[in-house]
């Protein structure tokens, strides 16, 4: 396994690039990594301090520059507030990596219609709204552009226990389709990846709390016997970012270990989860939230 960054130094130079959700996590490795191949990077989120504080440390640790911009994705005309900010530092925006996101694990019957809200307006409400608004300036302008989203293999095969997410991410996948044919003709390309098991610092202890998160164990259900390194995704989504990718195209990319072929549904063995098990996880969720 070589967890080394793919491309040559120098492969983004020049370029800046939008990360939602790039404080923590997933989003922040990627971001890394942009900017170590030299793009300039803006990370959004709606927590300020976090922002701030992933800024100051990737600075550090890249030499690259960063821009930290508050935004709820949701929200329309916060979005439009993050491309003006991003264009008075940096000039042209040349790439949006929609990577924010939320998710419940839970038996859909237990959940209210305003989780269902939560997830589908982050998560493709959110992606939707980023898009269009960049998408939109990219045309009016004549200027090229990447879009890059972060999809699921459940996507397409569905999965139980996360049906709001299931729902959210299959929309995503059907939009890079679907703009990825009507606005190549702008130079525009979009793409997706759907990532298997990358943990993060407290992600799946957030999902599965407690003994939850050893009982089922991500890693037992890849084929290749691990979970991802994060510098394997950075390497994917820099690759797609670039201009090596220009020949690719609606595509989405699996980067999963073989996860998805074994079992289609990530989460569908939640079934062996017993209702006092449910019980004490709405229980834990609700003391957080």
């Amino acid at each position: 396994m070589n967890t080394d960054g793919m491309l040559k130094d120098g492969a983004l130079k020049g370029q800046t690039i939008i990360v939602t959700g790039g404080g923590t996590g997933l989003g922040r490795s990627m971001g890394k990594y942009f900017l170590e191949l030299g793009a300039n990077l803006v990370i959004t989120s709606r927590r300020m301090e976090v922002l701030e504080k992933a800024a100051k440390e990737l600075e550090e640790e890249t030499g690259g520059k960063v821009l930290p911009v508050q935004c709820d994705v949701r929200n329309y005309e916060q979005v439009e507030n993050v491309l003006a900010q991003t264009e008075e530092k940096f000039g042209q925006i040349h790439g949006l990596l929609n990577n924010a996101a939320g998710n419940f694990i839970s038996p859909t019957e237990r959940l209210s219609h305003r989780a269902f809200d939560v997830v589908i307006d982050i998560v493709l409400k959110g992606t939707t709204n980023c898009t269009l608004a960049l998408g939109k300036k990219w045309i009016a302008s004549g200027q090229p552009g990447t879009v890059l989203n972060i999809t699921t293999t459940y996507a397409w095969t569905g999965s139980g226990y996360v049906v709001p997410s299931a729902c959210a991410k299959a929309g995503v996948l059907a939009m890079t389709r679907s703009l990825a044919v009507e606005w190549a003709k702008y130079k525009i390309r979009l793409n997706a990846i759907a990532p298997g098991p990358f943990p993060t610092e407290g992600a799946w202890s957030r999902l599965l709390p407690g003994d939850l998160v050893k009982k089922f164990d991500p890693a037992k259900q890849v084929p290749v016997g691990r979970v991802g390194e994060h510098q394997e995704l950075a390497n994917l989504a820099a690759y797609l970012m670039s201009d090596y990718s220009a020949y690719v195209n609606g595509e989405v990319m699996t980067i999963d270990g073989g996860e998805w072929l074994q079992g289609a549904g990530e989460f569908s063995h939640l079934e062996k989860i017993p209702q006092e098990m449910w019980d004490m996880l709405e229980a834990s969720r609700s003391k957080k939230a």
